[in-house]
């Protein structure tokens, strides 16, 4: 008898059966040393459409549709592939399949959903590794788990691809119809809250209207020192008159530092990459996916920012790799402890690079994957290189019977910012770091006086920026956090590590938003389907709930049948709006 395991990718399934030994190569699998390893191509099952329930739905204003009994359907593109999983599922000579999907919410959905399609009945068994070294996954099938174990993280999936479904199919058909078919207004449920705040953002920039403030600034010779905020230039003129002599009232001098970097989760990555190197979200998790599967980093699909706590040998091993291959220099010894919390690990750890570094033929990678392995490389040393310590000055002086501020600051120990500074001259890079635009200052004695030549600076008030990728992926990780204290939810913001990217470009795609340069920038398309749909379907704190109860889902914490009750008289509520 034999073991049949199930990939998502034909390049995952190829690196479990070299490191298995199925080597003998047939149609659409691989066989041999008693396995069969196949593989989905993504997705190979979807939801039924609207019309596979009944005729009825054709017409897009029979609403709701909220099914009793959910249907799914083979994907045509995608049938062939399908045909030959079931034909092994239910082969007498298997005895035993194996889950070997990415290890994540998604891929356990891919899994199940053939599984189910296929009628096989057959005891499943659940690979979940972090990495597609050959150690790793050896070791992952020394450790394979019960898939029973996973059946909440299933549920949770359900969860989130059917209440996409009702919201986006009972919506998009409501509100179209609603704006007398004059063209598909298409509504989601993280897709729609995510248009809705680039919509506010480009609205809060057209609308802005340019203001005025003012300082004065004196020069003392050795340095200068600038007022507060002035509301009137008059105000300003008046008092720069009168600035011939200054004092020097106090001065403050305070330790400071610091922290290094965490390490990088998904978001935190595609947002570093938007802002350093130019990539979109999208290219960025189909770069990193790539040197997944090339076994050069870890699993990409994560939310963690940290290392479990037995990894301190790997992590040490593949940073004496990065510097051993690399210009980067370390000064001193890297501290892991830094990054290593098994409280901040959930399914799987930090984004890092793997020992295959080491050997790998890297020269053979194209120019964008070379650069995103250096930045995850540099994150690594980063994090676990010492503070950035310093010491920061602050003088108050009385010129007039005003005050004037000026500071410094005198570094200590560079710490993590050495390697940065490495990284961004390597890279060419023109991202500032503002903490070291702060001069030194002189020695400066309370009570000492200068003489100082005054003037008035206008300062104009600026618009809000638009977004740009960095920028949005922050403001959807965030999205709804003013609503909660940390301990009232587990996870806030819109979407997923996982899925921020594709609605992204799926607001692309529909022609909701365009890119600008590095900018997303609204369509008035984007704002017509944003001011036609009601405050509830914008709502990020209404999605921040959600994600948090598929969160909750998954670690069995909540109830996957209250779920979609809620969700199925949301979707009652929105039609009747």
């Amino acid at each position: 008898m034999k073991q049949l395991i199930i990939a998502e990718k034909p390049s995952v399934g190829i690196s479990i059966g070299k490191v298995l030994g199925a080597a003998s190569r047939k149609d659409g699998y691989l066989e041999g040393n008693g396995y069969i390893v196949t593989w989905c191509i993504g997705h190979l099952v979807a939801l039924a459409a609207p019309e596979d329930y009944d005729v009825k739905y054709k017409k897009w204003d029979v609403l709701p549709i909220i099914p009793t009994e959910w249907k799914y359907k083979i994907l045509p593109d995608t049938k062939k592939q399908f045909g030959i999983i079931k034909k092994l599922m239910n082969s007498k000579d298997v005895n035993t399949v194996i889950c070997a999907t990415d290890a994540g919410r998604e891929g356990e959905l891919i899994f199940r959903l053939v599984y189910n399609q296929a009628g096989c009945k057959k005891p499943v068994k659940r690979l979940w590794v972090s990495s597609l070294e050959d150690e790793a996954i050896r070791k992952g099938f020394e450790n394979l788990k019960s898939s029973k174990c996973y059946d909440d993280l299933y549920r949770s999936a359900l969860c989130r691809e059917r209440a996409d479904w009702l919201i986006g199919m009972n919506a998009t058909r409501y509100f179209t119809v609603k704006n007398g078919n004059k063209g598909v207004i298409s509504i989601g449920r993280v897709q729609t809250p995510t248009l809705a705040m680039i919509v506010e953002r480009d609205s809060e920039i057209k609308n802005f209207k340019k203001g005025y403030y003012y300082t004065i600034e004196i020069d003392c010779g050795e340095f200068k020192a600038a007022s507060k905020k002035i509301d009137t230039e008059e105000t300003t003129q008046e008092i720069c008159k009168n600035c011939k002599t200054a004092v020097v009232k106090e001065v403050k001098k305070e330790n400071k530092a610091t922290n290094p970097p965490k390490l990088y989760d998904l978001t935190a990555l595609q947002r570093d990459a938007n802002r350093l190197l130019g990539f979109t979200a999208q290219q960025t998790l189909d770069i990193l996916q790539k040197l997944y599967e090339t076994k050069l980093v870890t699993y990409p699909r994560t939310d963690s920012r940290y290392l479990t706590e037995d990894m301190e040998d790997t992590a040490l091993s593949v940073i004496s790799a990065i510097t051993s291959i690399t210009d980067f220099e370390i000064s001193e010894e890297p501290n892991i402890k830094a990054v290593m919390n098994n409280k901040g690990v959930s399914d799987h750890h930090a984004i890092i690079p793997t020992i295959n570094i080491k050997t790998a033929d890297l020269t053979a990678l194209d120019d964008n994957s070379a650069k995103l392995l250096n930045l995850i490389s540099v994150q690594l040393l980063s994090a676990t290189a010492p503070k950035y310590e310093y010491e920061s000055t602050t003088v108050n002086l009385s010129c007039a019977g005003y005050d004037f501020n000026t500071t410094g600051k005198s570094v200590k120990n560079s710490g993590f910012k050495d390697i940065e500074k490495q990284f961004l001259s390597a890279a060419k890079s023109k991202a500032e770091n503002k903490e070291d635009n702060d001069s030194v200052l002189p020695k400066i004695i309370v009570g000492a006086e200068y003489s100082v030549a005054a003037k008035v600076v206008r300062h104009e008030t600026t618009p809000p920026k638009p977004y740009t990728e960095d920028t949005l992926l922050s403001a959807m990780e965030k999205a709804g956090s003013k609503d909660y204290t940390s301990d009232d939810i587990e996870r806030k913001g819109l979407g997923t590590s996982a899925t921020r990217a594709s609605i992204i470009e799926v607001l692309l795609k529909r022609g909701y938003i365009e890119r600008k340069g590095k900018n997303l920038i609204s369509t008035d398309k984007g704002a017509k389907v944003v001011f036609s749909v009601p405050d509830m379907l914008r709502s990020a704190k209404m999605t921040a709930e959600w994600e948090n109860e598929l969160s909750l889902i998954a670690k069995g914490k909540s109830d996957s049948k209250a779920f979609m009750g809620i969700t199925e008289n949301f979707v009652k509520t929105v039609i009747r709006v």
